[in-house]
């Protein structure tokens, strides 16, 4: 097993604000700030909310240790007509992946699995179904061939903290295909696959250790388990309606054919798509997205999708993984325990599930040059509807971004116009 040099934070004082550099107001109708130079960032933010493109929304960007980004407007909530405010939190969807990830690279930083083991050498009974070569690197970056379950399990059992039964289902699920040899995404088996080995691999849950061991050390609010304290911040989510969802793929339709909404449209109307079958097991049932505004999903910790966080919180918990393994004066990482991260470990021109060209690395997603970033060294994880959290190690950049107004596409426009704005700022450029 490896066994890399520890770097342990349960004892870190509560951090320090970092430097802030912003002092220009944020045009109407968006408030906040932000720093010369990311003028572009904050007019296409404003644009986006007058336009009625956002319910509510906010964007936090750190350059090299700094806020630069810090805007937010719209509604928090319709009916009660509540603001948006700066440290508004919301449900991010797959953005909680990459925080399962970065629970993951600080239990391996601390020796306390190897990538390149089976995960059966730390749970036994995951080897059955033929599952036993099966390396933890393969699981987390969605090679396992595993990227839904066959045993119907419903959202209010995936609830239950280490369900015996949803446990029996993940053991016993045979690979669709020779693990390794393909790409899909694990829309939601990745959570429950991740979550039961990183409690078998630390001893706690991981909501539980990264509040402890991450967020409260970088200053983030992001919670996977979210108290009940922190429900008056909670915003409300609006996904689209399947009205709006069928004009909006056949629009791509008719102007793009090969988009990956129109392929994965087309093959939902197969039962035994691997779309359909990753996306509708556990099945949140008519509500859809909706069940992801309630207290009890909130409180849970589902590692696929749970997580609630306020955009500044999404942009500071990735911020030793910009700065090379440091935060402020704290070694968090060695700088060679995130080298690996900045390289495509697997990459697919059309992953089985999302029909498009994407990758991971040890959990993190990693993008198409110019989706979110020109640099291919980023890595982050995009959430459905359109959140959004990435980091740039070239740059030295975290970016934030979280929305109430949620787009079906499988990339948000949104969220690209506001990236494409960022690197076309003059201190990005320069």
């Amino acid at each position: 097993m490896c066994h890399a040099p520890v770097y342990d934070r349960r004892e870190t004082a509560k951090p320090r604000p970092l430097r802030i550099a912003m002092n220009i107001d944020a045009p109407a109708p968006a408030r906040g700030s932000y720093a010369a130079g990311f003028e572009s960032v904050a007019r296409t933010f404003a644009e986006q909310l007058e336009s009625g493109q956002e319910v509510g929304a906010a964007l936090s960007v750190y350059h090299r240790g700094r806020q630069v980004v810090s805007l937010f407007g719209g509604l928090a909530d319709v009916r009660e007509r509540r603001a948006w405010q700066r440290d508004t939190r919301i449900c991010v969807f797959s953005v909680t992946k990459g925080f399962a990830a970065i629970g993951m690279h600080l239990l391996a930083a601390r020796g306390r699995f190897d990538w390149d083991e089976p995960v059966a050498t730390y749970w036994p009974k995951f080897a059955a179904g033929g599952k036993e070569a099966i390396t933890v690197r393969a699981l987390l970056n969605h090679r396992a061939g595993l990227p839904y379950l066959e045993t119907p399990v419903s959202l209010a059992e995936c609830l239950v903290a280490r369900s015996p039964k949803l446990i029996a289902a993940l053991e016993a699920q045979v690979p669709i295909w020779a693990p390794g040899t393909r790409q899909a995404y694990h829309a939601v088996t990745y959570g429950m696959y991740v979550s039961e080995l990183f409690a078998r691999l630390a001893g706690e849950p991981l909501g539980v250790f990264l509040q402890r061991e991450w967020f409260d050390v970088v200053g983030s609010d992001a919670r996977l388990g979210t108290p009940a304290e922190e429900d008056p911040r909670h915003a409300t989510l609006y996904p689209p309606s399947l009205g709006e969802r069928v004009i909006q793929v056949l629009g791509l339709a008719a102007a793009t054919p090969g988009a990956p909404e129109v392929t994965v449209a087309r093959s939902l109307f197969s039962r035994d798509s691997v779309p359909r079958r990753a996306f509708s097991n556990p099945a949140p049932g008519l509500r859809g997205p909706l069940a992801y505004n309630d207290v009890a999903v909130r409180r849970a910790e589902l590692a696929w999708g749970s997580a609630t966080a306020s955009a500044d919180g999404v942009a500071r918990a990735y911020l030793p993984f910009a700065g090379g393994g440091r935060y402020e004066d704290q070694a968090l990482f060695a700088p060679e325990t995130l080298a690996p991260l900045h390289v495509r470990q697997s990459w697919s021109t059309c992953d089985e599930t999302l029909k498009k060209p994407l990758g991971w690395s040890q959990g993190f997603l990693k993008e198409e040059r110019h989706q979110f970033c020109p640099n291919t060294e980023s890595f982050g994880h995009a959430g459905m509807g359109g959140a959004l959290g990435w980091c740039d190690p070239i740059a030295g950049v975290t970016i934030g971004y979280v929305v109430n107004r949620m787009d079906a596409r499988v990339r948000s426009p949104r969220c690209l116009a506001l990236c494409r704005a960022l690197y076309e700022s003059p201190p990005l450029r320069g």
